[in-house]
């Protein structure tokens, strides 16, 4: 539950606007404690990278054109770094999502995020990924990917529906999850990957760079920006950062209760609106050492991760498989990964493959099932739910759980290709990220006090990153409308 120790004013803050959400009290930033307490904060953001971006796209798009692209890749994350530390600055100083703050802007927003969350993972790319990974463990065939994803679905719904604080399960879950996975990742590095294949992925960047234009006509446009965006977590997977450090207790989220579950939990129907940190000297201190924290926390379990595995998966299927263009896209070059690692160490490091991939997309599956349930509560509740009674943000997040389990085991039993699923949920994810890129400058420099605000070097950078998204979207749009969809894909 919220922390209500610290000292709380009967005064409305002016800055932020109550045209659509009200106004909220100021009160005191907390004092915050030690790096280590709040590390493992965007661990559930970084196990939802993994089985995406990290073990399918990029890999394949390795096999296509080699790794002189793998520089784009670490962008991508990097990029995704800044958007997420500026997602936390608007919840570490008001305890409100970043949506909530969109909210405030135009009411609407929070449903058009909500939609641009769901619409794109309606389309289960990773528990078709997941359980098509989970055949090769035990050779059963193709025929046996839908009951199996569909069994992984559901035994998701059930594990969060009985989840007393859901975030603190899901953490500890993804926590065990990317252990496990980095401790495969630095056996495989050791035991199979070749120096050359590393330099490589310096060596070649400057060649990669100039064939880009090239690139983009084989691979697709989709297919890149797709990446691009899954390089990290993507879509509007970063803007839950919001609800991660809430509920880890960060910044003014202390004072915010976690969603519980409406069978085991003891729930809160009052939808998450904030506070506002007075501009005392004392809460000028604290914000400097909340901001470092986060960025600390950030750039640890996010950034420098998500880069090792990206570069470390890229460069194990170099190694093994080299560059294939013959190789299909649904999957079939993990298998071959697979096949090669047993050549090149064991015969049970085939297995042990194949297990560490289904981890990393079993990890996104719940991950992505979370966060956009998570982003459907929080939203919902605070606007058009924001009077019921009954409608406690629990209980949206549980019936958005369900929707996204039920549809999407329909979906997987058409049999369309994973891989076809993910650049869907990606490609609609960038459009996602176009729109709430430029958002959080006007939320982070409008709203916010002076001493918090966003502004010096990393406004510039905020700005570069948003011209970037609508650039490629519109670049995305536009290859479509000429050629058709299929052009891109």
């Amino acid at each position: 539950m919220a922390e209500q120790g610290r000292s709380e004013s009967a005064v409305m803050a002016t800055e932020l606007p109550s045209r659509h959400l009200p106004a909220v009290p100021y009160a005191d930033l907390p004092e915050p404690r030690g790096l280590r307490h709040y590390l493992g904060a965007s661990v559930i953001l970084t196990a939802t990278a993994l089985g995406s971006g990290e073990l399918v796209l990029w890999p394949y798009i390795t096999t296509q054109v080699g790794l002189g692209i793998m520089w784009l890749a670490v962008v991508g994350i990097t990029m995704q770094f800044f958007l997420n530390m500026e997602v936390e600055r608007y919840t570490l100083i008001t305890g409100e999502t970043a949506v909530t703050g969109f909210s405030r802007l135009w009411l609407p927003w929070g449903v058009i995020f909500v939609l641009g969350a769901i619409l794109p993972n309606l389309w289960p790319g990773w528990a078709s990924s997941g359980a098509t990974v989970f055949t090769f463990i035990f050779d059963l065939g193709d025929s046996a990917v839908p009951v199996v994803a569909t069994i992984f679905l559901l035994s998701i719904g059930l594990a969060i529906t009985v989840s007393p604080v859901i975030y603190q399960t899901l953490e500890k879950i993804e926590g065990v999850m990317v252990v496990l996975i980095l401790i495969f990742v630095v056996a495989a590095i050791v035991l199979a990957t070749k120096g050359s294949a590393w330099a490589a992925v310096v060596t070649d960047a400057p060649q990669g760079a100039a064939r880009l234009p090239d690139i983009v006509s084989q691979i697709g446009a989709a297919s890149l920006f797709g990446a691009i965006v899954f390089a990290g977590a993507g879509g509007a997977n970063n803007l839950v950062q919001s609800n991660y450090i809430r509920d880890k207790g960060m910044g003014m989220g202390v004072r915010i209760p976690n969603i519980v579950s409406p069978v085991t939990g003891q729930e809160v129907a009052a939808p998450s609106l904030g506070y506002m940190a007075p501009a005392t000297e004392e809460n000028k201190r604290r914000w400097r050492q909340w901001w470092r924290i986060a960025n600390q926390e950030q750039l640890i379990t996010f950034w420098f991760i998500g880069v090792l595995l990206l570069i470390s998966l890229a460069v194990l299927v170099y190694s093994t498989v080299g560059v294939n263009p013959a190789l299909e896209s649904e999957l079939t070059f993990i298998r071959a990964e697979g096949r090669a690692l047993g050549e090149i160490v064991a015969p049970w490091f085939t297995t042990a493959f194949y297990l560490a991939g289904f981890l990393m997309l079993f990890s996104t599956n719940i991950g992505v099932i979370d966060y956009v349930s998570r982003l459907a509560g929080d939203s919902l509740k605070v606007t058009f739910l924001k009077e019921s009674t009954f409608w406690s943000e629990s209980k949206i997040y549980i019936t958005a759980v369900w929707i996204m389990i039920v549809t999407g085991s329909g979906i997987i039993w058409t049999g369309i290709e994973p891989v076809v699923l993910l650049v869907i949920s990606a490609a609609g994810g960038g459009f996602v990220m176009a729109f709430y890129s430029v958002l959080i400058i006007m939320i982070n420099r409008r709203f916010l006090p002076q001493f918090a605000r966003l502004r010096g070097w990393r406004l510039p950078v905020m700005i570069a990153i948003a011209v970037f998204y609508i650039a490629f979207s519109v670049f995305l749009i536009y290859q479509m409308a000429s050629a058709g969809p299929a052009s891109v894909a």
